[in-house]
């Protein structure tokens, strides 16, 4: 294998050839695109003015305020990590609400945690007019309702939207097409338009995370060399992010599990059991969306400490097409986070009306009440039940 660093931007000559800035040409019979992507840019006067989030990892010393704008992923977990370093930061999201892609409850604690912390979270704000330097920084204009009104910090992150990155790759020279949505075209195989060139990582737009690009790249790879034999499939993916509090979700969301599926909700607080008390991290819930005919789970959000952890334990379970009430026998380590999965089990378990047996892991719960339709579920302590 031959590693060329520093080569400088690259571009795809011919099917069969690369080259790039500083002089390289590299000929081969098969090429995987995998340059990731990129700020959305937006066109606004000023916006030269701005950082990306990749900017705002790169600092070397903590801004003593800044502005984030845009309240997906991206950008509530900047300004969930800058407001920790002691940063004075406001969130801006034009929508109704911060982390859209998430269940309501968990954008809702969210929010209110972030105000807590004493972050600025401003929802709904309106529309952005211009961006324009100050003596200390950086100001956003902006207007809703008719009024003008204006916020700035030392320094003005946008995360608004995340494109390919194929400028400059000569890809229409090539024969390699975009969707409607300007990412890489590809079949099942990660094969583009052009039968030799693959692609594989955010430049398709599919799932864009690291785990997925990782393994995108492999089956891109497999394919460019054997042969079209490892095709994408469906595949059960967690997300989470690294903000404080946390929050993470695999599989359906409530709304969309209604739609097709009759289904059960359980619910554990964070303020009732045992681990988060001990460690003070009271703030947060766990939902398991479990399909009330087959018994198996749907979907698993959850937002407060180690929510990530908790949610990969339910993308196991998701994954192995595991029924409920075998998640909720199993007597996992007291006390722990992931305990607190396996009682949402043994809550939704009860409500489905199927034997639960023993409960090691019930010790843990001090008081769970979850609200399921009109019926009230409060656990136990530990206990043989029916």
């Amino acid at each position: 294998m031959t590693v060329c660093e520093q080569a400088g931007a690259a571009r795809i000559a011919d099917p069969h050839t690369i080259e790039t800035e500083n002089g390289l040409k590299l000929q081969a019979e098969k090429i995987i695109i995998c340059t990731g992507g990129v700020n959305r840019r937006l066109p606004i006067p000023g916006f030269e003015l701005t950082c990306t989030h990749h900017d705002a990892w790169g600092l070397t010393s903590v801004p003593p305020s800044m502005l984030v704008v845009g309240g997906g992923n991206t950008g509530v977990q900047v300004a969930s990590i800058f407001n920790g370093f002691g940063s004075r930061v406001q969130l801006l999201e034009a929508g109704p609400r911060i982390l859209a892609t998430e269940e309501p409850e968990v954008a809702a604690i969210a929010a209110a945690a972030f105000r807590e912390a004493g972050m600025v979270v401003r929802e709904n704000f309106g529309t952005i007019e211009s961006f324009e330097k100050t003596p200390a920084g950086v100001r956003m204009n902006f207007t809703k309702g008719g009024k003008r009104d204006s916020v700035e910090a030392t320094l003005a992150v946008v995360a608004v939207g995340w494109v390919a990155d194929t400028a400059g790759l000569n890809l229409a020279g090539v024969g390699v097409e975009l969707n409607e949505r300007k990412y890489v075209k590809i079949d099942r195989y990660l094969r583009t338009s052009a039968p030799n060139i693959f692609a594989a990582g955010d430049i398709t737009g599919r799932l864009m995370l690291v785990p997925e690009a990782i393994q995108d790249g492999f089956l891109a790879a497999t394919n460019a060399v054997q042969g079209p034999s490892l095709p994408l499939e469906d595949r059960v993916s967690p997300v989470g992010s690294f903000t404080d509090p946390e929050y993470a979700q695999v599989g359906l969301s409530e709304s969309k599990a209604r739609q097709v599926h009759d289904v059960v909700i359980a619910n554990v607080q964070f303020d009732a059991t045992t681990r988060t008390i001990i460690d003070g991290r009271k703030t947060g819930f766990c939902k398991l969306i479990v399909d009330r005919k087959t018994y198996t789970i749907l979907g698993c959000h959850v937002i407060g400490e180690r929510a990530v952890d908790i949610v990969e334990v339910a993308a196991m379970a998701v994954a192995a097409k595991m029924r409920v009430d075998e998640l909720a026998r199993i007597p996992l380590a007291f006390p722990t986070y992931a305990g607190i999965l396996v009682n949402a089990a043994a809550i939704a378990t009860r409500e489905l009306g199927l034997r639960l047996g023993w409960q090691a892991h019930q010790a843990g719960i001090l008081a769970v009440n979850s609200r399921l339709g009109s019926k009230e579920v409060t656990a136990a302590p530990a206990t043989a039940v029916a």
